[in-house]
């Protein structure tokens, strides 16, 4: 399937954003590299005008020079976990941007309706033992309480379909909770599934935001499964 091209311009600025930051950082002139051109240079310097009859102890110098590779060391470590973390975002924004228009389940108890045609919901419902009757409770910004009877079920993984039109829905926001039969308080974990429609990468650093219809926009770490239900 095609990206769209405000998915495919917004890769596009995020990775120019992000090889933007691999660009050649300009010379400290106080970064150890430095620091310890200086010092053997004055070291040097030192040694051929020291007194021949009193030399200076040359442990001094050794130590010295242990100390300025110690700090060198670590500045080249922190830079090189800086291009590699780089490197990471934009393997996160290649990943990423093939996604648009793929199905897929998130943790989440809230959808909405948006009153266009052919809105139809689906997810699951986990189980974490079986269950005489299970049901659905479709609660609406207004308090009304719908009820999808489901029947019983065997632990695990109950799928689910909603007929948004069918059951007449209001516009606006909902939430699902489910009601087991007598005995059972817990509460089972809910999956919601939709399309991803455009994936907003921050050009600050932190998780991609995907955008799902009636889902809204969540965390891409949000995803719980690649696909929708069965």
């Amino acid at each position: 399937m095609a990206l769209s091209e405000s998915s495919v311009l917004g890769a596009d600025v995020a990775i120019t954003q992000m090889a933007s930051q691999t660009k050649t950082i300009d010379a400290n002139p106080n970064d150890s590299s430095s620091l310890k051109n200086e010092f053997i240079t004055l070291m040097v310097a030192q040694i051929q005008n020291q007194d021949p009859l009193n030399p200076g102890d040359g442990t001094e110098y050794v130590s010295q020079l242990a100390q300025f590779s110690q700090v060198e060391s670590a500045e080249n470590m922190v830079s090189l976990m800086q291009r590699n973390s780089v490197m990471m975002d934009n393997l996160q924004v290649l990943a990423t941007a093939s996604l648009v228009g793929q199905e897929v389940m998130i943790r989440s108890d809230k959808f909405s309706v948006d009153g266009e045609p052919a809105q139809n919901l689906s997810g699951q419902v986990v189980l974490t033992s079986p269950s005489s009757q299970v049901n659905l409770l479709i609660n609406d910004q207004f308090g009304q309480i719908k009820k999808v009877v489901l029947g019983p079920q065997a632990a695990g993984q109950v799928d689910f379909k909603l007929d948004v039109e069918a059951l007449n829905l209001a516009k606006g926001a909902h939430s699902v909770s489910v009601e087991l039969s007598n005995g059972q308080e817990y509460q089972p974990q809910i999956l919601l599934s939709g399309k991803i429609e455009s994936i907003n990468i921050p050009a600050t650093g932190g998780a991609s935001m995907i955008s799902l219809r009636g889902l809204g926009s969540v965390p891409f770490y949000d995803i719980s499964q690649f696909g929708g239900a069965n």
